[in-house]
């Protein structure tokens, strides 16, 4: 049974999404927005590290998921946005939590289907996933996309450890 924290990363307006995993079955505990404010990147920063920090502490995960920066045509906003992802990150190392990174593609894979999904499919698909009433969000949909896409990938490398050691095992029996 882990908690995973998952974290969609931006200067402006950063989401998270909190979820429990109890054998195949994923259970919403919550998700949100941290929306910074002031005009300075150091004072976003704080406000993301902080807002980081008080969920960990409210919710207490085992695992943290964070989406990976994608190339942007504006190298001023990538930039932005790896300095929100690194104050998450530290947020998250901070708490000796593990944290994991993927994809915008990965993300979209594993929730919808398909990695080329538009946001209002991974909304809508993570309001059916976790049987919420309405659509979250999109920044906190897309928060817990990110911690339903850890939770797949995390099943699957299981899967395939055991079905190695298995094979293996099998072969000398």
């Amino acid at each position: 049974m882990a908690i995973i924290l998952g974290v969609d990363p931006g200067s402006r307006i950063t989401g998270y999404g909190v979820i429990q995993c109890q054998g195949r079955h994923q259970i919403y505990l919550g998700s949100g927005c941290i929306r910074t404010s002031g005009e300075e990147l150091p004072q976003k920063l704080k406000q993301i590290f902080d807002g980081i920090s008080e969920i960990i502490r409210q919710y207490q995960p085992d695992e943290f998921a964070i989406e990976r920066v994608f190339l942007a045509k504006n190298a001023d906003s990538a930039l932005k946005l790896g300095q929100a992802r690194g104050a998450a990150i530290v947020a998250a190392t901070v708490a000796n939590l593990p944290v994991a990174e993927y994809s915008a593609t990965q993300i979209k894979s594993a929730v919808v289907g398909t990695g080329r999904a538009k946001k209002e499919q991974v909304q809508h698909m993570i309001q059916q996933l976790l049987k919420l009433p309405a659509a979250p969000q999109a920044d906190a949909a897309d928060a817990l996309g990110v911690a339903v896409c850890h939770y797949h990938t995390s099943q699957s490398l299981v899967a395939l450890s055991g079905r190695a050691t298995a094979r293996t095992y099998g072969r000398y029996r």
